[in-house]
């Protein structure tokens, strides 16, 4: 399936999607390339262009002579107003539209984007709109790009899944509001990292936005009994019939009991207000693989967790 070696440049490899998808694409032989703002940042063992994509310096340095460009960054900025998500919005357009450009002037043949799932029939909200034109550019930019669009993903080092199993570990009594009949697909850290690697060379998904998924259709309350169960925990679930808090008020509760960032949690939760579902299940099919279940994804995901740092709760 796969063409010969290629040099590939991977952005955001300090992140938890770069730093699983360089080792994969070593394994299929390609010439790689990292580019971080922080290489104190960076664990792998790739030659390292320093730059920031906002500003675009570093980008004409690690772009040159590259065949497929991954653009991995994604910035999790305080929102919480129309001013705020507009200057976020504004910052990843500029990002892309940076990346864009110099990608193009480099001659590279495909740029693989990661976004986020986006609803069907709703509005989306500020980051997952944002996710949107970022993949609007990158596609109008070269035409043999692919973006890929996932939702939470369930990996040992997905902030999302570690968000929510921070929640049914540490509350003695896990409230789920009226988000919790809301539904999605969530999809294994494996199968996002292999859905990467192939989008490189497939030329079926050339030119193409698609939608990958896990197999189970699950409401975000049923995600979360799934974790609690695997946990072994016996945590009553509360399930609300209304917020008794604002939203704002509601994720930074959220964000103080898992021990995370607001600026991720707000945004994670302003994505639950509709079913986020993909449009079509031919990803899998296009890219030839076959997809690990919600439980299989789950139990993987915490025995990698447990190897590396204790889970209070198993």
């Amino acid at each position: 399936m796969l063409r010969a070696p290629m040099r590939i440049l991977v952005t955001g490899v300090s992140g938890f999607v770069g730093a699983r998808l360089v080792p994969r694409l070593q394994r299929d032989g390609h010439e790689l390339r990292g580019f971080a703002r922080d290489p104190r940042r960076v664990a792998l063992d790739v030659p390292l262009v320093t730059g920031d994509a906002v500003s675009g310096t570093g980008l004409d340095a690690a772009l040159e002579r590259i065949d497929v460009a991954y653009f991995l960054i994604h910035s999790m900025e305080p929102a919480t107003d129309v001013t705020a998500a507009a200057d976020f919005r504004a910052r990843e357009r500029t990002a892309a539209e940076n990346f864009a450009t110099a990608a193009r002037a480099a001659g590279v043949r495909r740029i693989v984007y990661l976004g986020g799932l986006v609803p069907r029939d709703a509005p989306a909200s500020p980051h997952l709109a944002s996710r949107l034109a970022v993949e609007q550019v990158l596609l109008d930019a070269l035409p043999d790009s692919t973006a890929l669009r996932a939702s939470i993903v369930i990996g040992a080092g997905s902030r999302s899944f570690r968000f929510l199993v921070r929640l049914v570990e540490r509350l003695p009594l896990v409230a789920l509001p009226e988000w919790r009949t809301r539904r999605t697909q969530p999809i294994d850290e494996r199968d996002v990292i292999e859905a990467l690697a192939r989008a490189a060379s497939v030329e079926a998904v050339a030119g193409r936005s698609l939608d990958v998924a896990g197999p189970d259709v699950v409401s975000y309350g049923e995600l979360i009994e799934r974790i609690r169960d695997a946990l072994l925990l016996r945590r009553p679930l509360w399930r609300l019939r209304r917020t008794p808090a604002p939203a704002s008020v509601a994720s930074r509760v959220a964000a103080a009991v898992a021990g995370e960032r607001p600026e991720l949690v707000g945004p994670l939760m302003a994505g639950l207000a509709s079913d986020l579902l993909p449009r079509d299940d031919s990803a899998a099919a296009l890219l030839g693989m076959r997809l690990h279940t919600l439980d299989a994804a789950i139990e993987h995901a915490l025995g990698e967790w447990e190897r590396s740092e204790p889970l209070a709760a198993r």
